[in-house]
């Protein structure tokens, strides 16, 4: 089963169960999807794009509890908190922070890269190997430690 099928069948879960809060972050991700496919002009897309639109989302509830935490709205934080713990249903199992030092490393080494300046080329490829099972910040400050 794909995640956009997979996606559909959670929306009808969530309708039946009447779950409101569930229901309203599954269809704004199939919204964002939908968006995609515009975009990309395409209608069947590839795992890889939907776990990247996942990602973009948690990303920008991740900013946006940030921000209400800040702004002393707890109850705005938590609500996007729990839209965060539903979406990361969507996304592959993690890697762990060994698999991921011994991605990077093999990476580095088969790309040759010795330096910072290459920085953006090693994070693209862990990227792309990864599919998802890791987030790009992690991947970022794990590649800046590694490389002089």
């Amino acid at each position: 089963m794909t995640l956009f099928e997979r996606l559909n069948q959670e929306l009808k879960a969530a309708m039946l169960a009447r779950d409101a809060e569930r229901l309203g972050t599954l269809r704004l991700l199939k919204s964002a999807i939908g968006y995609l496919q515009i975009e990309k002009k395409n209608d069947n897309l590839s795992e890889s794009d939907i776990v990247g639109v996942v990602q973009k989302e948690i990303k920008k509830r991740r900013d946006s509890v940030e921000q209400f935490r800040n702004a002393s709205r707890p109850e705005l934080a938590d609500k996007e908190s729990r839209e965060i713990t539903v979406l990361e249903t969507f996304l592959p199992k993690a890697l762990s922070s060994e698999q991921l030092d011994a991605l990077v490393r093999q990476t580095i080494q088969d790309l040759g890269a010795t330096t910072k300046k290459q920085m953006g080329a090693v994070i693209k490829a862990v990227q792309a190997k990864t599919a998802g099972a890791a987030e790009g910040r992690t991947i970022s400050e794990l590649v800046s430690k590694l490389l002089p």
